[in-house]
């Protein structure tokens, strides 16, 4: 199974712990030397997490419950997300991040031109307010859990495009949880090239294989 982080309630203090501010952008991004320790923290509790969504589904669901969450219902559930997802489409026309609606999941997909310079994990500073937008509405709509995948091309060594997907993905998430978003409801994974749109054989689809997804669920209870 692929490494995985689970951002919960005994990590809550990761994702700002592994932060620093650049002195020449004065933009947050993901600390050099810390930032291994939230992939440390986030796989020693994968173990528990896991066993916690084997028997009883995703364990993010009921320990946001426990703590005062409400979840969604019936026709209310589609309401919530039509609603996000309007408010998405409007945070987010001409930033080139496309909203896509799958079933009462939304999806928020972040080419990797217009969030990251090449091989690189720090989200270049013109795309943070994009992302501080996306916070806007994630903190404005709580019933939703926020899963984080980053994605690669097929280009170079798989265990190094792995390890750059997972960094690109804390760093977008980080970003989103500094706007006071609840640290529980994150998931965040790497996936390298192991999960690509398009073909890898020509430019145009390696380029659409590098992005970060934001998949976002409701809570349904």
């Amino acid at each position: 199974m692929k490494s995985k982080i689970i951002v919960a309630s005994f990590a809550v203090l990761a994702l700002s712990a592994c932060t620093t501010t650049n002195p020449y952008t004065g933009q947050s991004e993901i600390s050099k030397t810390s930032g291994g320790a939230l992939i440390g923290a986030g796989g020693g509790a994968l173990g528990g997490a896991l066993i916690g969504a084997a028997v009883g589904g995703d364990p993010r669901i009921g320990a946001l419950i426990g703590a005062g969450v409400g979840g969604l219902t019936g026709a209310a559930i589609g309401n919530y997300m039509d609603q996000q997802e309007a408010e998405l489409r409007a945070q987010l026309q001409g930033t080139g991040v496309s909203v896509t609606r799958v079933g009462e999941q939304i999806v928020l997909n972040m080419p990797s031109n217009i969030t990251f310079a090449t091989d690189q994990a720090s989200v270049q500073p013109q795309f943070n307010q994009t992302l501080v937008s996306v916070a806007l509405v994630l903190k404005k709509y709580d019933k939703t859990i926020v899963d984080v995948y980053g994605h690669t091309d097929s280009t170079g060594n798989d265990q190094y495009n792995l390890d750059l997907s997972q960094r690109r993905a804390v760093s977008v998430a980080t970003i989103l949880a500094n706007q006071g978003i609840n640290q529980q409801r994150f998931f965040i994974q790497g996936k390298g090239e192991s999960a690509p749109i398009a073909s890898n054989a020509t430019e145009s689809g390696r380029a659409q294989n590098r992005r970060v997804e934001i998949r976002l669920s409701p809570i349904q209870g």
